[in-house]
């Protein structure tokens, strides 16, 4: 179903310089440009009261780095003045992995609020406080919640309803169903001696299809065996994934 108004992401950050950045060429940039989406960019250190718009302190306990204060994001956060249905989300490598079912239920929202950790990371009496859902892209720990933030909405703009040219594109791909994607091919049909699998270019849309999954079953068998196990467990059927196949 259509949203009322454009998909919109809130994103709080020390550095509002950052976006749209790459979210602004490609499809999410023609789709930001037609209206299809929009960003807003708000930087946490104008909520910042004293006279050297301090946004961060030394963590209580002691330890190295800083810590973002409570009452200096809380404001940023109150500031922005989102609706509640609109999700909280604190990009931090202790939070919970980012998965496309995630994706898929943010992109079908009306777009979320994204806080933007630094330093060491946030007061957690505001990560209770403001209800913020803690968001993972990794298990690495990156300088900022920036470059998170910018996969996160990248993942939810190209689903949205216009973004992409065909809309089996977003869903014939990784993740869609469990698994990872098959292997993909183009012109031209021998390169470096390498033909095309014969199987895609026999015209039997059936054996093609058959060819994909088992492509797909063998990939993520080997490459995720976490995911493999999810899909078996889901009732597939299958034990072992089918080894591949020209035919």
């Amino acid at each position: 179903m259509t949203n009322p108004s454009p998909w919109r992401a809130t994103v709080l950050t020390l550095f509002p310089e950052m976006f749209p950045g790459p979210l602004g060429v490609s499809l999410a940039g023609r789709a930001l440009a037609s209206g299809l989406w929009e960003i807003e960019a708000r930087d946490i250190r104008a909520a910042a009261t004293d006279r050297h718009r301090s946004v961060d302190d030394t963590p209580a306990g002691g330890g190295p780095g800083m810590v973002l204060r409570a009452d200096v994001l809380a404001a940023a956060i109150d500031a922005a003045e989102i609706g509640p249905d609109r999700p909280r989300l604190l990009m931090s490598p202790r939070g919970r992995p980012l998965t496309q079912a995630r994706v898929v239920e943010l992109a079908q929202g009306p777009g979320p609020l994204i806080v933007c950790g630094r330093f060491e990371g946030v007061d957690q009496r505001v990560i209770d406080g403001r209800g913020l859902e803690e968001v993972s892209i990794g298990d690495y720990v990156l300088s900022g919640g920036e470059i998170a933030a910018l996969a996160l909405i990248d993942a939810c703009v190209r689903l949205l309803p216009g973004v992409m040219g065909k809309e089996a594109s977003g869903t014939e791909e990784s993740f869609s169903d469990g698994l990872l994607e098959y292997p993909q091919y183009t012109r031209p049909q021998l390169f470096e001696g390498v033909p095309i699998p014969a199987v895609l270019t026999s015209g039997d849309h059936a054996k093609v299809a058959a060819w994909r999954r088992a492509e797909s079953e063998a990939l993520t068998a080997a490459r995720r065996p976490d995911l493999w196990e999810k899909a078996a467990n889901r009732g597939s059927g299958q034990k072992t994934p089918k080894t591949k196949t020209d035919g």
